[in-house]
Parts: structure tokens; sequence; C-alpha cells
């Protein structure tokens, strides 16, 4: 785009001398006969210099320029004074207070006014387009922004569907053995005791095959659900594969704490559940083997799961639906 020079003064024949003086000049050159017909022009252009008469009726140049420089879309906008009176330093300070830049004296000398000009626009198109730069930057920097934001959300999906358990959303047996791991280390240096609980679904197999695998699959989904919503926030329940729970019980201190809790978790899973299955309502029931062991000191990843485990398969030989502490 083709910079723009207004030109202000109220002599129409100053005018038409200022435009053949101009007349080589690389810019679209508008006119004003007044201080409103410039602020009017100022509100619709953006210019890139603006030569100004100081001594006009109504609305003098200082009035103009002070105008000029107090808006905002306008404030940088270099204003030149073009003048035969007002020459004397007193004046020349004001005019700078207003807002303008430099003067040039009547009769206008040709030399003066080109190369005076020729800098302002050479001013004018380098800010345009450290502008131009500026801006794409900006759009370059909200584009990096937000393709990190989505590589990082990308990262923490695929994360995420690394450690946790497609269909019941809960922490599969890959993150189970992080936290498991960390809470043996913590214990080990003095931090909260815990227990590991081992579950397995009573009859589970009894609904996957009478009423198919859907039935199935919601009903693992009500299993997790009531399991989370019986345990604390500090407890991790994980789902280990097909029909078998793990449950980091965390701050379970003796065999009682841990045995009632996991009581708890045992008379969740054995009420009755109503599945929805392809808009049909399914009655199931069933109960859960709950192997429990606690931490000891020395005790490590593979001796806790093995307790745990062995624990949940003597409670299902010795009549399922029950609760034994290894």
């Amino acid at each position: 785009m083709r910079p723009k020079i207004l030109v202000v003064d109220d002599t129409p024949a100053n005018l038409v001398a200022m435009r053949r003086l101009l007349a080589r000049v690389d810019a679209d050159i508008y006119e004003a006969a007044g201080g409103n017909e410039a602020l009017a022009l100022c509100l619709d252009h953006q210019f890139a210099l603006v030569l100004l008469d100081v001594n006009m009726p109504e609305m003098d140049g200082f009035e103009v320029a002070q105008f000029i420089s107090e808006a905002d879309h306008m404030s940088e906008t270099p204003i030149i004074f073009v003048t035969a009176a007002y020459a004397d330093d007193i004046n020349r300070i004001k005019g700078y207070t207003a807002g303008a830049v430099d003067y040039i004296a009547k009769p206008i000398n040709d030399v003066i006014l080109q190369s005076k000009v020729k800098i302002f626009l050479e001013l004018y198109r380098a800010r345009a387009l450290l502008q131009q730069a500026l801006d794409e930057l900006s759009v370059r920097n909200a584009q990096l922004t937000s393709e990190v934001a989505e590589r990082t959300r990308m990262q923490e999906l695929v994360r995420h569907q690394a450690t946790h358990d497609a269909l019941t959303g809960l922490p599969n047996r890959l993150l189970f053995r992080e936290r498991l791991e960390a809470s043996i280390a913590s214990a080990s240096d003095g931090g909260d005791p815990f227990a590991l609980a081992y579950i397995d679904i009573d009859g589970f197999k009894g609904v996957n095959d009478g009423h198919g695998h859907a039935a199935g699959d919601e009903l693992l989904k009500a299993i997790a659900a009531r399991i989370d919503g019986r345990t604390r926030g500090t407890d991790t329940v994980a789902r280990l594969g097909g029909d078998e729970f793990a449950v980091l019980l965390q701050g379970a201190d003796d065999a009682e704490s841990a045995l009632g809790r996991c009581q708890s978790l045992c008379d969740a899973v054995a009420e009755p559940y109503t599945l929805n299955v392809s808009g049909e309502r399914v009655p199931a029931r069933i109960g859960a083997s709950i192997g429990v062991t606690l931490f000891h000191p020395g005790a490590r990843y593979d001796d806790i799961v093995a307790a745990a485990d062995g624990a949940m398969y003597t409670a299902k030989r010795s009549g399922k639906n029950r609760c034994v502490l290894a």
C-alpha cells in the first residue's frame, strides 16, 4: 500500500504549489483547506506525514496538531509545520509540545521539502515493515503456542491410554505397578503404611456368557465405579485384566483396618445390578473374592503381589464372596 501525505493549508494557491512540489513523491497526496477537514480525513486514513500550515482561521495548526497527537490511532503520525511566521523559539517549542516534529519555512525550498519528506516516508515504510514482521511473529507465536499445547495434549492422551484401562478408565497393570513400587519405596523410608487387595469377581462369567460381552462390559464398568466410589482419594484402584482388580489401600496399618475396608468393597460389589444393554434392562448379581496383605518392612513388589494373589485364591476356595488376609 502506497503511503499517504496530508497537506493542510487554508490558501488554495499554497495547496496548488505544494501539490506541484510533491508531484514526484512516491505517495498519495490528500489536501485539506482547514483544521476540521484535516481531522475528518485523519479519521478515515492513516497518513505517513502531515504537512500543516500554522496560521489558519477557526482552528490553527497548533490545535490541529494537538488533536492528532492525542488520538490513539494517529499519535505516531509525524507533523511538519509549514509556516512563514511563528519561527521564533517560543513558538517552535509550542509547536513541538503540540506534536510537531519539524518546521519548514515559507517560501518553501524545494530541496529541503523533498529531502525531509523522503526521510519521513522511509521511516514510515521501515515502521510498516517492522509492524508487519511483528504481526507475522505474533501469528507464528500463536501457532507455536497452539502446536505445543496440542502436542502436550497428545502426549498426555498417549500416556493416559498407555497407563489406563480403555473400558473402565481405571489405571491398568502398568500404572498399578508404578504406584505400588512408589508406595513400597515411601513406606520403606518411613512413609505411610499401606495394604494391597486383589479382587476377583465371583459369577462374572455367568453374566458374560448368559447375556453377552456387551453385558459383561457394562458390568465391569459398574463394578469399577462401585469400587472406586468406596475408596479414598489417596487409594489406587486398578483393573489388572479380565475381571480382576487391585486396590492400594493407603494408610492401612493393621489387619482390622485393612479387612474392614475390604469388606466394604466386598459389600459394594455384591449389591444387585441392573445393566442397560442395547436398551434392555439386564439384572445381575455377583460377588467378590478379596485377598489382602499388609506392607511389611523389607517386602518387595513380587512378595506383596504374591501374598495378595494367594489370599484371593484362598478366599475363592473358601466359598467366595469374602475377604482373606494373607
